[in-house]
């Protein structure tokens, strides 16, 4: 029978996010294994572990940055070189999940990446997967290996309450598929919903159109909850016509920070006092700007990892809140 002292943990990182792999093994007081991930002239993807990982259980750490699809491919690789070298388990932890906005076909002749993504993420060898708030809760039901869902709430919950009234703010949701999410933000804090109802022109991409808010908002200080800020379309239409209603102070909370050009010039720009986000994604220089705060989510992670290596109850550390 084994037992636990035998078992052994190996972290590794992939090159998308590789500050993010450091701080999470950091506080699960290991270091990171060595990948060697490197790129032929070509521009093909190798790797190869530095040390033994036979009977390990690998935890492969590679969020879906820019450029996404070199962050999967490279991902996939490093999943098939430890499947290869007889690793015991191998965890895929991506923490911002590529593809996850193409969960459904909206229209006819069109694909759904996300459930392609987990096709390729189980053939290739996963065991396991664990990600940071999905666009949807049903890309949990395009594996069949087991998903860990994370929330990033704790995180952002407790820097509103160091930082404002909770009772003071309203919780908005940026458009419907967010209302449940920041129904629950608000039942934590114990503050009021609104939502801002918006539209998007058929067949144009990151575009929003923002019509009408439901709720009060007029005097009010406003907390816009949202998963990801991609071009930042959505967010800034919404907080518009927030501070056309009468908000009178507005920020913003994202999980992924993708940033696609022109956000930061638009978040800067816009009728918004802080951006808060966390760091599921890496941020270069041209992408920050005054009014954003970064929060670490390497905590919440280390400590599924941690459950997950012990085999115990991922869910417990949310209180089972983390289902969407």
């Amino acid at each position: 029978m084994e037992s636990l002292a035998k078992r052994r943990l190996v972290i590794v990182s992939g090159r998308a996010h590789p500050a993010l792999a450091r701080d999470i093994a950091d506080r699960l007081g290991v270091e990171v294994s060595e990948a060697n991930v490197r790129e032929f002239a070509n521009g093909e993807i190798h790797c190869r572990y530095d040390e033994s990982i036979r009977g390990a259980h690998v935890f492969i750490i590679q969020t879906h940055a820019s450029p996404v699809n070199d962050a999967v491919m490279e991902q996939l690789i490093m999943i098939d070189a430890a499947k290869r070298a007889s690793a015991k388990s191998i965890t895929a932890v991506a923490p911002n999940y590529g593809y996850a906005r193409q969960d459904r076909k909206s229209t006819g002749r069109e694909p759904i990446s996300a459930k392609l993504i987990a096709n390729m993420l189980q053939t290739a060898g996963a065991d396991r997967v664990l990600s940071v708030d999905f666009h949807s809760g049903q890309i949990q039901g395009f594996f069949d290996i087991p998903v860990d869902h994370l929330v990033a709430a704790p995180v952002l919950e407790t820097y509103l309450r160091a930082h404002v009234d909770p009772h003071s703010i309203v919780v908005v949701a940026p458009d419907a598929g967010r209302v449940k999410v920041a129904e629950r933000y608000a039942q934590h804090l114990g503050c009021d919903l609104a939502l801002v109802h918006k539209t998007r022109p058929h067949g144009m991409a990151n575009v929003a159109e923002a019509r009408h808010v439901v709720g009060s908002v007029r005097g009010r200080h406003c907390v816009v909850i949202d998963d990801m800020i991609d071009t930042a379309g959505t967010i800034v239409a919404a907080c518009d016509l927030l501070r056309a209603h009468g908000a009178e102070d507005i920020w913003v909370m994202a999980t992924h920070a993708v940033f696609s050009p022109p956000a930061a010039e638009r978040l800067f720009n816009a009728p918004v006092g802080r951006v808060i986000v966390t760091d599921t994604l890496p941020l270069r220089p041209e992408q920050r700007f005054e009014k954003l705060e970064v929060l670490s989510i390497a905590t919440i992670i280390a400590n599924a990892i941690a459950a997950i290596f012990e085999e115990s109850s991922v869910s417990s550390i949310f209180g089972g809140e983390n289902q969407v």
